[in-house]
């Protein structure tokens, strides 16, 4: 599972050193796609093989589940994760996240977000300010 928080550098080459635990989870080859909130989402690649399976049965009648479709499978790329450890992150994606030098590596389960930092600390401190509100929420649904 991937979980955690981590700051790491994004270099002048846009290669981004992924953590240790998240090295071991992840495997050689992994998935990242514009996710939402203004990050990036990267998958190891058997998780994406789910999500792209499931996003690609939905129907392309709907504008909303046709745009879903092109969000995620359209902005995707395929990388290798180097012997360093490190990814390559496209331009186009590292624009899409607005990162910089520093970014956030996020733990979510499944997948890794990938954060400006400073976005990431904005959404943060906004998320901990309704955790009470969402726990409530979540207790309605005999989720906690």
């Amino acid at each position: 599972m991937l979980i955690g928080e981590y700051l790491h550098t994004l270099d002048s080459k846009k290669r981004l050193s992924l953590p240790a635990k998240f090295r071991k989870e992840v495997g050689r080859t992994v998935v990242i796609t514009r996710g939402l909130d203004s990050c990036l989402f990267m998958y190891p690649q058997k998780a994406w093989e789910k999500i792209a399976a499931k996003v690609s049965g939905l129907p392309i009648g709907g504008t909303d589940t046709r745009g879903m479709s092109r969000f995620l499978l359209a902005g995707a790329v395929e990388t290798e994760v180097d012997r360093a450890g490190r990814i390559l992150i496209p331009e186009y994606l590292k624009d899409f996240a607005d990162l910089k030098s520093r970014v956030v590596l996020a733990g979510v389960s499944d997948r890794v977000e990938i954060w400006n930092e400073k976005t990431w600390e904005e959404y943060k401190r906004r998320i901990e300010k309704g955790a009470d509100q969402m726990a409530q929420t979540l207790g309605d649904l005999g989720i906690l």
